[in-house]
């Protein structure tokens, strides 16, 4: 990474790199905001006199434990569960677990100090943290899924509720892995808090909560289109990678709004349906009978099935939405997306594109969405569940997505606004980063040291 152009944020993230140096997501988080930061922290010295940054880039507390639990031949397994609680300057902290065998620190401290700076831009009084285990649910049965879920919480419990920490779910972390860990929460605290959100709807979960991120993901990208290239999502193409909650959700409001995907992917390959995806089939697919993606050729005669998720980038689209996991989409994958002629990419995952792919797309002046602002929905719609847990009074799916798409258009208005105060017009990367940050430091100089 290049040098920042301020010196005392490359004196931050040297200490940073320094103190922890071979985690290179949080390294790459990190560095991605402090160079948006730089006009900020040059037109007022008060972040730097009270070491803001310094502590924003600390997290205030992280619990690594163990976690035994008895697979169905008897035979016992351990894992390492975590949670990092990163920043709790606006809120309690708020954001999702994640069961996956990728799972370390160095991507638990870039996802919390992301769900910060994310939740910030919300406006809702929300702090960031995340958490997970490197537990892999795939192959596991329902038993083994429900005790690993029991004894993940024999520890958690404890730096949990609802104004101190409130977890969702994240990769590998649905309703049902949400229900098990809530109602061992249950058992041992002795109280029905809203201390998880992404619950089930009869025990206090939100309508919405499920199509939140990708909806939010389009409700961005939509604004993002009629503001900065006076068009719209209806009568474009579109390429989504991923077949998940985001992905499936994204695809489903680009056809309500007169779009046409024509490509999607999982781990394995991805799909071409020049027709448009079929989203039906999709859902059978992988919600139903949870196979392989490579199914939909089976089953579409006109398709095409494609090894390699990554060369999803290779098809023509106007949209590009990578919804499935960080650093999916490199630099060769941006320059095949602009010469194909993409418009408009936005991420639906977290950090899915890596530096050098976003500056290719900044530098042709392709609009793009970074994900603390167009994936917000997913943790905009848990802030809405907090609020109706709190109330003990449930909305409807009318009044929860009104107020998604609401906060999502703020939430792009915030960060186009940013941008163009701190002289950098368009850049919705800074422009994110500097109003989420705004808001956060802010509220840590407010309440002083200690």
């Amino acid at each position: 990474m290049e040098a920042l152009k301020n010196d005392y944020l490359q004196r931050v993230f040297q200490d940073v790199y320094n103190r922890d140096h071979s985690q290179k997501e949080y390294h790459q988080a990190v560095y991605e905001v402090l160079a948006s930061l730089v006009p900020v922290v040059e037109r007022d010295n008060r972040y730097e006199k009270a070491a803001i940054l310094e502590r924003l880039t600390e997290y205030e507390r992280a619990i690594i434990f163990q976690v035994p639990w008895m697979d169905d031949a008897g035979n016992i397994q351990v894992n390492r569960g975590y949670r990092v609680q990163f920043n709790s300057a606006i809120g309690p902290y708020k954001g999702g677990l994640r069961f996956h065998k990728s799972v370390n620190l160095s991507i638990m401290k870039f996802l919390s100090f992301e769900q910060t700076l994310k939740n910030s831009l919300t406006g809702l009084p929300m702090g960031g943290g995340k958490g997970g285990a490197d537990f892999h649910p795939k192959g596991k049965s329902e038993n083994e899924i429900m005790r690993f879920c029991q004894s993940y919480m024999n520890e958690l419990y404890r730096h949990l509720g609802a104004n101190t920490d409130v977890p969702a779910g994240d990769i590998g972390v649905g309703s049902r892995e949400v229900g098990y860990m809530f109602g061992r929460y249950r058992r041992i605290c002795n109280k029905y808090d809203g201390a998880f959100t992404g619950k089930a709807l009869h025990t206090g979960g939100s309508l919405g909560r499920t199509e939140a991120t990708g909806y939010g993901l389009m409700y961005f990208t939509q604004e993002m289109l009629r503001v900065m290239k006076g068009t719209e999502v209806s009568g474009k193409t579109a390429a989504v990678s991923g077949s998940g909650n985001v992905a499936v959700y994204a695809v489903q409001k680009l056809e309500q709004m007169g779009a046409r995907t024509v490509a999607m992917s999982d781990s394995d390959g991805y799909v071409y349906d020049p027709k448009g995806i079929d989203l039906a089939v999709i859902r059978q697919i992988k919600e139903v009978e949870r196979g392989r993606i490579s199914a939909y050729a089976e089953r579409v005669s006109h398709a095409e099935y494609h090894q390699g998720s990554e060369n999803i980038w290779s098809v023509p689209c106007e949209i590009a939405l990578p919804c499935a996991t960080q650093n999916e989409l490199d630099q060769t994958a941006a320059e095949k997306l602009v010469s194909n002629g993409v418009i408009a990419v936005a991420e639906g995952a977290n950090m899915p594109c890596t530096p050098e792919s976003v500056e290719v797309f900044q530098q042709k002046g392709i609009l793009f969405g970074p994900a603390k602002a167009a994936n917000a929905g997913g943790v905009a719609c848990s802030g809405l569940e907090m609020s109706q847990n709190s109330a003990h009074r449930p909305w409807t799916f009318e009044t929860v997505d009104e107020r998604l798409k609401k906060i999502m258009l703020d939430i792009f208005h915030k960060s186009y606004n940013a941008a163009k105060q701190y002289g950098q017009e368009g850049n919705l990367v800074d422009g994110a980063n500097i109003a989420g940050f705004l808001k956060v430091a802010d509220s840590m100089l407010w309440q002083g040291v200690g």
